[in-house]
């Protein structure tokens, strides 16, 4: 494709390759497939690996930009070089995040596809097969949620007001506690797709979020999609999420600046 392509063009173009993709390998897998454990501990199924190399060994990405390819699938030295090999540009794919609700028959996973140079997404792709639900965003272009400009809704004003993603299983017992003790939001879910998690505050399904340990390819299309609808993220110690494949990185989300700040505080206040 041309060069001269704009971004949100190119995230388009992303989204109908991730559309084919998942109706091809994806979802006729679903209800059938056999999970089976990663050294890490991770869910994987055949079509986890499918759908990788789908994207990679029939030139579905090469189609946009040609560029190293970062598969959660790969091995930490293959994502390594990849990574340094594609500073000018690379690919990061999800080929299903979510893997255990995929096993398990849950409609909530999707896959994830986004392209970076310097470590910042220029544009990407979260897709839900289940339920059709396709968000992208390009740089400075905007957040969509199939053709509806994000967010769908006002965010919570107040912490108070929020609801909540929270995946506990990965964070400090005593901040933990302090969650499920005193709570300062609303409410709380955990949906088990940190990269749809991310989409749900951009559209305002969530108001504030918190994971204790993400990788690059969870997040790499989804701080994107946050960003462009005005959400805000970083680090617990409210530095900036840098992106990195070889660290896993605890991410404090929400739909505005003000509400993050005070979820931030809040978090900081009680043992994050």
């Amino acid at each position: 494709m041309e060069s001269a392509m704009s971004q949100l063009a190119r995230a388009r173009a992303l989204e109908s390759v991730v559309r084919d993709v998942a109706r091809e390998t994806i979802l006729p897998g679903f209800l059938h497939a056999r999970r089976a454990h990663k050294e890490d501990g991770s869910s994987l199924t055949e079509a986890d690996l499918a759908t990788q190399q789908e994207l990679l060994a029939l030139a579905r990405l090469p189609e946009l930009l040609v560029a190293p390819v970062i598969g959660e699938e790969m091995s930490a030295e293959q994502q390594a070089e990849c990574w340094v090999d594609g500073q000018e540009g690379v690919w990061c794919i999800d080929p299903i995040d979510g893997t255990t609700n995929f096993a398990n028959g849950v409609p909530l996973f999707a896959v994830s596809v986004a392209y970076l140079v310097g470590g910042e997404t220029q544009f990407g792709v979260v897709y839900n097969p289940i339920v059709d639900e396709s968000f992208y965003a390009a740089r400075g272009e905007g957040a969509w949620l199939n053709g509806q400009r994000l967010p769908l809704r006002a965010c919570a004003t107040s912490l108070c007001q929020a609801v909540a993603g929270i995946d506990f299983k990965r964070l400090p017992g005593r901040l933990a506690a302090a969650l499920v003790q005193r709570p300062p939001y609303y409410s709380q879910r955990n949906f088990g797709s940190s990269a749809l998690e991310w989409c749900f505050v951009a559209a305002g399904r969530l108001d504030v979020y918190l994971h204790g340990g993400q990788a690059l390819w969870d997040y790499a299309a989804g701080r994107l999609i946050l960003a462009e609808a005005g959400g805000v993220s970083s680090l617990v110690d409210g530095s900036p999420l840098v992106a990195d494949p070889l660290a896993k990185r605890a991410v404090v989300l929400a739909g505005h600046a003000a509400l993050h700040d005070e979820w931030l505080g809040w978090l900081q206040g009680h043992g994050s």
